[in-house]
Order: C-alpha cells, then structure tokens, then sequence
C-alpha cells in the first residue's frame, strides 16, 4: 500500500515552492566543484590503494611503495596530491616521513565506500 502511494506521488511533478525550495537547498556552486574535485582524488585506483594501506597504520614512503607495488617517486607524487586535498597528513620522525590519514572523515569515507561496493 505504501508503495502505491509513492508511486502516485512520483507521478505528480512538483509544484513551484517545491522546486524554490529545493534549489534553495543546493549548496554553492563553489562548494559543489570542491565536492567534485575531492570525488575525483578518490577517482584513481593506486591512491585509493594508498589510503586504503594507510588505513589501519602510519607508514613511510618506502613501505607505502613495497605495499602498493609502486615506485617511490610514484608514492611520492600520489601523496603529494592526497595531501593537498586534505586526505592524508605527515609527521617527521627524524629524517623519517610518516604518512597517515588526515582524520576520521577520511576513514568514514573510504569504510562507506568499501560497503557500498562489497553490497
């Protein structure tokens, strides 16, 4: 019965306080292009695979690259665009650089994502 009722309500289009409302809702274009671009960061296999290593750990660019099967330099240039973008953060410890991921938004993000596709 309830499915009856939905369907009738999607078959009526909205009225004009509706739509007012809900472009009033969206959110600036500036904030929906940083949204985008933060989506494309995402949009790469081998980053993904960086954050997904940095996961459960800290780790240096060495065993970031031994983990991910990827050069050094390769490592390098993916963490200097997941830095910039907020995603992953970096501590010295000595001569040493440890990356991790920038906080627990960036663990949510990937654990939903994870979900989603393993539905």
């Amino acid at each position: 019965m309830a499915d009856s009722a939905q369907e009738k309500m999607q078959d009526q289009p909205l009225d004009e306080a509706d739509i007012a409302r809900l472009q009033n809702d969206l959110p600036g274009d500036e904030i929906l292009y940083d949204l985008a671009e933060l989506f494309r960061v995402f949009g790469d296999s081998t980053r993904i695979k960086i954050l997904y290593a940095l996961f459960e750990s800290e780790l240096c660019v060495n065993d970031i690259a031994q983990v991910v099967g990827i050069s050094q330099s390769a490592v390098s240039h993916q963490l200097r665009v997941l830095k910039t973008s907020k995603l992953v953060k970096f501590r010295r410890d000595g001569k040493a650089i440890y990356y991790s991921l920038d906080d627990d938004h960036v663990r949510s993000m990937i654990s939903l994502g994870m979900d989603h596709v393993e539905e």
